[in-house]
């Protein structure tokens, strides 16, 4: 089995799904491969607490068809052999975080349903360590550091653009806290190839972004292998963590979600 690596660049980074991209690379079945990714809003440095209004510095520039105005994600990788109606099973072997991440609050709707003026804004920047697990932020609170992937997906068997922010059948935004690195996810394969994209690096999360954020950081490794089920047919993602396996359901209904998870 063979192994690859893929660094943030102009021809590997993009903002969209898209069953028409053309694949960075071509991998076969049960191959890995080691990713390092940018965070979510393609920040190349941390920005200012003290000055929400000062922008940090975001990678530019890119290809304008890929960019979108999504998650900033590395790929798409093709799978030979991977056809729709198969599923991809991504082993989530590692997981190293880079050394700063940061989150905010702002005007949301989540935000506004606390109580959390309009024009408010909150932005803490985080040291984080790989080593000791810990993140430690600009005001000095410590959390300890429970990394993972935010978007793991493939486009859904439709033409055009395809928005990297809702999750889908084919995986994408899931903000999962429980795939880390020992885990595996399923996804079923509408696209040929596959066409497995990753990004949105969390350095820690709680059970929901309820900020608007989780940490939000690059990564130094993110490495997963890919296996290829030809008779496995599943209509949504689901994961395999120790001692349990996890249901999806994704719907903009919670009850319609909750009925497609059971």
């Amino acid at each position: 089995m063979a192994e690859w690596g893929l660094e943030p660049g102009y021809e590997t980074l993009h903002g969209v799904f898209n069953r028409d991209f053309e694949p960075i690379l071509t991998i076969d079945s049960g191959d890995t491969v080691t990713y390092r990714t940018l965070d979510a809003g393609w920040h190349l440095e941390p920005g200012d607490p003290h000055d929400p209004d000062r922008k940090s510095r975001r990678f530019e520039p890119t290809r304008p068809e890929r960019r979108g105005d999504g998650h900033c994600l590395v790929g798409p990788i093709a799978i030979r052999g991977a056809e729709p109606g198969m599923t991809l099973e991504i082993v989530i072997e590692e997981i190293v975080v880079g050394e700063w991440g940061w989150n905010a609050t702002w005007s949301n709707p989540v935000s506004a349903a606390s109580g959390i003026p309009e024009r408010d804004f909150a932005y803490l920047v985080w040291t984080l360590d790989h080593e000791k697990q810990l993140g430690v932020n600009n005001l000095g609170h410590e959390v300890s550091l429970r990394p993972f992937m935010g978007v793991m997906g493939m486009p859904a068997d439709e033409a055009g653009d395809q928005s990297t922010i809702p999750p889908r059948a084919t995986g994408g935004n899931l903000d999962c806290k429980e795939l880390i690195a020992g885990t595996s996810l399923f996804l079923p394969i509408a696209a040929s190839g596959a066409l497995f994209s990753v990004g949105d690096g969390h350095a820690a999360q709680g059970d929901g972004e309820v900020s608007g954020t989780a940490i939000e950081c690059g990564m130094d490794r993110v490495r997963l292998k890919f296996i290829v089920h030809p008779e496995m047919s599943i209509p949504g993602p689901r994961a395999l963590i120790p001692g349990a396996t996890v249901c999806f359901g994704l719907d903009e209904d919670l009850d319609t979600a909750a009925h497609n998870a059971v």
